[in-house]
């Protein structure tokens, strides 16, 4: 016999003999106490508006908020406090630094022509080279903290001038005024952008020195806690602001409204967390200086920094970013960084806790090895992210991994 293919009640209604279900349970569960209209508070702490979606009066017709990629009133929070801190009139925040490079590069069209400091952050590099180019943009490198050769790569089709200080990993300056000046002597259509992740709005500030656009990314000291991805970018020209929020909203690269809670949190202790950066990298590039099993010391806040007057002229201090070379070989500095106890060795900086890497292997690893020779990124380089800890176990630490990398011979 045939199996029956008739279905029992119960089979097809899952709660038939049960209770019956409470009055409107779902259209409660979704529609008390969530009204729109209530939502105004005297919160010291701003909210952290998780809505995707925002209620319109009418058709058309909102309180400033439709479309959480559009705008989020979240989002907006850091972006007031950023555009402070950077004095500027406007900021845009983006999903990661690189977001922000992508959402600035795409003002331009095929064709256009980008000149780039030779010296920067491997993604970003990567991004210019493997990217970009194949679009159609005209991607060149130049040494920007020598003016002439910054004004040699200028070409009729340049739209645009990147500039990182101080850069990463080589810690070299650019004078932000004369090459912005410079620029825009050229032709002050070019944009010039400046990356100011290693320095944050506490000691840099671009825009008042001639840059057209500041940068970041917000993933390091802006916000502090090595919680956040997420990308800046500060103007005061309102044509370069519409530009940029069209593309903000068009392109959708948009950070979520909790890592805006977290980096706008972050921004609250900026000032102290940077006083105490310089403090101990200050202690540890003097350290490291006087050690005679370090080849060479590279940081901003050192009189023998080659652009260290620049750096006195243009900023308030320097960040904890200190690049130095280990003498010896590869085994030398692996040795190091593998003998590190407090120092997490790791990719990223500009959070609380000593980071250290090594940039040839890490960071930098997607810069072509030739490339990387010319810029000093060699098997010896070591780049530390110097924290908040306490100066004396800082030094101890680079200490005790000096000695395992060169140990005394008996």
């Amino acid at each position: 016999m045939e199996p029956s293919t008739s279905k029992t009640k119960e089979q097809d209604e899952p709660l038939a003999g049960f209770r019956t279900a409470f009055k409107s349970f779902a259209t409660e569960a979704i529609h008390v106490g969530q009204e729109p209209e209530q939502w105004t508070s005297m919160a010291v702490v701003p909210l952290i508006s998780l809505s995707t979606t925002f209620k319109q009066h009418s058709p058309g017709q909102h309180a400033g908020f439709e479309y959480s990629r559009s705008g989020n009133p979240t989002r907006n929070c850091l972006e007031k406090a950023v555009a402070a801190l950077d004095g500027a009139k406007y900021c845009i925040a983006l999903a990661s630094g690189l977001a922000a490079t992508v959402t600035v590069t795409h003002m331009l069209k095929s064709g256009d022509g980008v000149v780039c400091m030779d010296d920067v952050y491997g993604g970003t590099n990567r991004y210019f080279q493997k990217v970009a180019a194949e679009f159609g943009l005209d991607i060149s490198f130049a040494d920007c903290t020598k003016p002439e050769l910054l004004k040699a790569a200028l070409k009729p089709n340049t739209k645009l001038v990147w500039i990182e200080t101080p850069t990463n990993p080589t810690m070299k300056v650019v004078d932000i005024k004369a090459c912005s000046e410079l620029v825009h002597e050229h032709n002050k259509d070019i944009v010039v952008v400046v990356d100011n992740t290693f320095m944050s709005a506490f000691f840099q500030r671009p825009l008042a020195l001639g840059a057209d656009i500041c940068m970041y990314s917000a993933t390091k000291y802006m916000n502090g806690h090595s919680d956040v991805v997420m990308g800046l970018v500060s103007v005061n020209r309102e044509d370069l602001y519409d530009r940029l929020k069209f593309l903000q909203n068009a392109l959708g690269g948009v950070p979520s409204p909790f890592d805006c809670y977290l980096c706008n949190r972050g921004l609250k202790t900026l000032h102290v967390r940077m006083e105490r950066h310089f403090k101990n990298a200050m202690a540890a590039a003097k350290f490291l200086e006087a050690d005679p099993r370090v080849a060479q010391v590279i940081y901003p806040g050192l009189p023998s920094h080659p652009q260290y007057e620049v750096m006195k002229k243009q900023c308030t201090g320097c960040p904890g970013m200190i690049t130095f070379y280990i003498k010896g070989k590869l085994e030398h500095a692996t040795t190091f960084l593998s003998n590190l106890k407090m120092f997490a060795v790791a990719e990223s900086l500009g959070g609380y806790e000593s980071l250290a890497e090594h940039p040839a292997l890490m960071t930098h690893a997607s810069v072509p090895e030739n490339e990387r020779r010319v810029l000093g990124i060699s098997d010896t380089l070591i780049r530390l992210s110097v924290g908040l800890e306490d100066e004396a176990d800082i030094i101890e630490d680079l200490s005790q991994a000096l000695a395992a990398a060169h140990p005394k011979k008996k």
